[in-house]
């Protein structure tokens, strides 16, 4: 499934719902269920029921599990069922389910990750970064897999722009693919490490480069080189495992620049996989559903390594295949006050 926070408009307010993307729409799974438990199973209180299965908050949706799982994929059935007859579709009190991608805002997948973990995955990225700087690879980093934490209170979504920070005269993107943790666990064997993995996005790790270099001169950071308004870049779904699981260690990675190609790699070339970096976290530290690992930038997809810097009002496009693609537009602060 693919799974999207999004943002409707009603004459009493604006709200944030979960749905999935269909083929030609956005299905409501919250309304979907209700539909489908009103009228395929002629349930009473079935508003109360949808509510406790698939609640507003991605976090505590995937705190749920398989109760919000499975209530998600009967509501998504009954609603495919019903767009293939051509079928009216609203819920038993008229209310909306499905909806155009223009007529909704996209959010970040999980609009505000528990913790946000981004590591260095990539060797190729990691070499080239540190030849740049007459550095070789220390050894330390084929040892364990290193990272860094980020900031949940800066992730943005597809809709959203990329702000440049009025300190920095060097921003850059960074393709990377993105993971959620969705079932609880403290020190997790790899073995069983996908068992607590939800699903997979697209994570465009804004850094702005000449800070991050200066702060960690003094072996600390990145701070502000990655903390500032809409940093970390999510979208534009939540692909579930039981989709993407079997694909997720060859999937081809594409960066744009105004639709010119930068970067072309694929996710089968991380040196540290994701069972690894679960292992690794969970050592005598409980990982909870809705905290976000980042894979690290492919080889060769930011403007650092190749040395070719994005400005203002260009736009963004990275793409991963069966996930999707994730656009945003680079402004000034002050376009956006």
């Amino acid at each position: 499934m693919r799974l999207v926070t999004f943002q409707v408009k009603n004459p009493i307010g604006i709200f944030n719902r979960i749905g999935c993307l269909s083929s030609n729409c956005i299905i409501d799974l919250n309304s979907a269920y209700a539909s489908y438990l009103h009228y395929e199973r002629s349930e009473e209180d079935i508003y109360t029921l949808a509510n406790a299965s698939i609640p507003s908050d991605m976090v505590q949706f995937l705190h749920l599990g398989s109760t919000s799982n499975e209530a998600s994929k009967k509501g998504k059935e009954f609603v495919e069922r019903g767009l293939r007859r051509n079928e009216q579709l609203v819920g038993p009190k008229s209310e909306q389910i499905t909806y155009r991608r223009e007529d909704i805002r996209l959010l970040a997948p999980v609009p505000r990750p528990k913790s946000i973990r981004d590591f260095m995955g990539f060797e190729k990225h990691l070499e080239t970064a540190l030849k740049k700087r007459g550095k070789p690879i220390p050894k330390i980093w084929y040892e364990i897999p290193i990272y860094h934490k980020g900031n949940p209170n800066t992730v943005a979504g597809p809709d959203d722009p990329i702000l440049w920070p009025s300190y920095t005269e060097k921003l850059d993107y960074e393709l990377e693919l993105g993971m959620y943790i969705g079932k609880k666990g403290t020190n997790i064997s790899k073995k069983k490490a996908t068992e607590h993995i939800a699903g997979y996005t697209i994570f465009d790790d804004i850094s702005a480069r000449d800070r991050q270099m200066a702060e960690m001169e003094v072996s600390m950071g990145p701070a502000k080189g990655k903390d500032f308004n809409n940093s970390n870049i999510m979208g534009p779904c939540l692909v579930t495992t039981d989709e993407l699981h079997s694909k997720i260690k060859n999937l081809k990675m594409i960066a744009r620049i105004n639709g010119e190609i930068t970067c072309e790699g694929n996710s089968g070339d991380m040196y540290w996989k994701w069972e690894d970096m679960i292992e690794y976290c969970s050592q005598d530290e409980t990982l909870y559903p809705g905290e976000f690992f980042g894979s690290g930038t492919v080889g060769g997809g930011c403007g650092a390594e190749l040395d070719k810097w994005v400005k203002p009002g260009d736009t963004v496009e990275l793409e991963i295949e069966s996930i999707g693609i994730l656009k945003n537009r680079i402004i000034r602060n002050s376009e956006n006050k």
